[in-house]
């Protein structure tokens, strides 16, 4: 489990949000925050609603044998959950900043991070009296956002 952030940042120019162990794909998790990395915080948000609302197709650069192509991105999804996740704590990460006195507007994503958080064990009952594992995957997720100069 991490236990805090993993990138080093100066705290006068940025503003950081972290989740811990939030119940979503490791493998959307991490194609999500490759979408947004190094985008603006405005930016960001509006591809996450478009993703939430899924008018955006996320584009998935591993894992995507039989994936189905997606209007002008290539194999994609619409992984809404993680999305969500993830708009939940940049929208934390942006209100951290406003209270530190930071100029919203000009906020950028400087570093993103998403790493594998612990798995819940679980199990689904089967025929005969069997069981097969259902564990649920978890995600720890770090935001940092810096002034830029436009």
């Amino acid at each position: 489990m991490v236990s805090g952030y993993t990138a080093a940042a100066d705290p006068e120019t940025t503003a950081k949000a972290l989740g811990k162990e939030m119940p979503i794909s490791p493998k959307y998790a991490r194609e999500v925050a490759g979408m947004i990395r190094g985008m603006t915080v405005k930016n960001a948000q509006k591809a996450l609603e478009d993703v939430i609302d899924k008018k955006r197709a996320v584009p998935l650069r591993r894992y995507n044998k039989r994936v189905s192509h997606k209007p002008g991105v290539g194999p994609g999804r619409y992984p809404v959950k993680a999305a969500t996740y993830m708009l939940r704590i940049l929208n934390s990460a942006n209100a951290n900043a406003g209270f530190k006195g930071l100029d919203t507007e000009k906020l950028a994503i400087s570093t993103i991070t998403v790493s594998r958080g612990r798995t819940i064990p679980g199990h689904m009952p089967r025929a005969h009296g069997r069981a097969t594992q259902w564990n649920q995957e978890t995600v720890n997720l770090e935001i940092i956002l810096q002034e830029v100069d436009e």
